[in-house]
């Protein structure tokens, strides 16, 4: 008899190496408005000000920029066991960080390298950080709210979605095309959009992090402030409104190129007959509700991740390429 999957809450932190912590900072701080938790002198633990867990993003020095992991929060500590053995039982690595070997605030803890090829956390304890969400006086640059989700590149977006209804998972939207045939799927555990959604790509690599906002003169103040400052070379799109998840949005580069998307105006998804919103890979509406093109940029760079050793993982082509379909404001086939 197989384990049961473990039961995930939501995307709960992710942790990127950076080559210049003082820049990151600079870009993630100073400009986006996260608020600094812990640091020391090789990282940071940042959080966004509704957010009382001890962090949602860690930066950390590295050799080169890449995805350390992503890290699921479940529901109790005889989760993160099933976590261990459900990943077991798939062959893959897996490694047990009991509390303090691992990430700063977080108790005992699972890595695996999933059968995506990404390294993912499980973990249920967390300590605690101070409420900041009246705290206005800190509240600055994007005013970032909290971590939204993980968006990853994959060149078998079925399998992908097959390994994460296997997690429970429910799924909000997809591209699909004339035959069904799946380029890019959006899944959640919270009651919104999604935790993790898949772009069809050479893989495994991170496509971005999503961080909320509360309004959208938010995510264009963000642009001013990049603007004002003469740094609009970090804007790489937008904003603009996507027509999957319906969210009002800026893309960002970081000075390590880690691409973030300031995010807000999504949707409830807590029904338990909600339906799956299925938009044709031939709809230009798709990825900008506006029918403004998606840079070429988006669609082919992205982050490279590591394994549990710290070393780079190989990337695999896709199988499907949405950028290739002409359509309209794309113009990329």
């Amino acid at each position: 008899m197989s384990t049961p999957a473990p039961d995930v809450v939501r995307s709960a932190y992710a942790q990127l190496a950076v080559t210049d912590l003082a820049k990151a900072r600079w870009f993630w701080v100073d400009m986006l408005g996260f608020h600094v938790q812990y640091e020391n002198a090789d990282s940071l633990y940042l959080r966004g000000t509704d957010e009382l867990t001890h962090h949602s993003l860690v930066l950390r020095k590295g050799d080169i920029a890449a995805l350390d992991h992503l890290s699921y929060r479940v529901r109790t500590t005889e989760d993160v066991d099933k976590a261990e053995k459900f990943f077991t039982e798939l062959g893959r690595p897996v490694k047990r960080l009991k509390k303090g070997e691992g990430t700063v605030g977080v108790g005992d803890a699972v890595r695996v390298v999933d059968p995506l090829g990404f390294p993912v956390e499980f973990f249920h304890e967390i300590e605690r950080g101070e409420r900041l969400i009246q705290r206005y006086d800190l509240h600055r640059g994007a005013q970032i709210a909290r971590l939204d989700h993980f968006n990853i590149c994959t060149p078998d977006i079925p399998a992908a979605y097959a390994h994460y209804r296997s997690l429970g998972f429910g799924c909000s939207e997809t591209i699909e095309g004339d035959e069904h045939e799946l380029y890019a799927a959006w899944m959640y555990r919270k009651q919104t959009v999604h935790d993790v959604a898949f772009t069809g790509g050479a893989g495994p690599r991170l496509h971005h992090l999503g961080v909320a906002t509360h309004e959208s003169h938010q995510v264009l103040r963000t642009a001013d402030i990049f603007g004002a400052l003469h740094e609009e070379k970090h804007i790489e799109r937008g904003p603009g409104r996507h027509g999957v998840s319906n969210a009002f949005y800026v893309y960002l580069r970081d000075p390590d190129g880690h691409r973030v998307e300031i995010y807000t105006s999504d949707y409830y998804t807590g029904d338990p007959d909600h339906e799956t919103y299925r938009w044709n890979v031939h709809d230009d509406r798709r990825r900008d509700f506006w029918g403004n093109a998606v840079i070429e940029s988006w669609y082919k760079e992205a982050t490279p991740v590591l394994d549990l050793d710290g070393r780079q993982q190989p990337v695999s082509s896709s199988l499907l390429d949405e950028s290739a379909v002409q359509v309209g404001a794309d113009g990329l086939g």
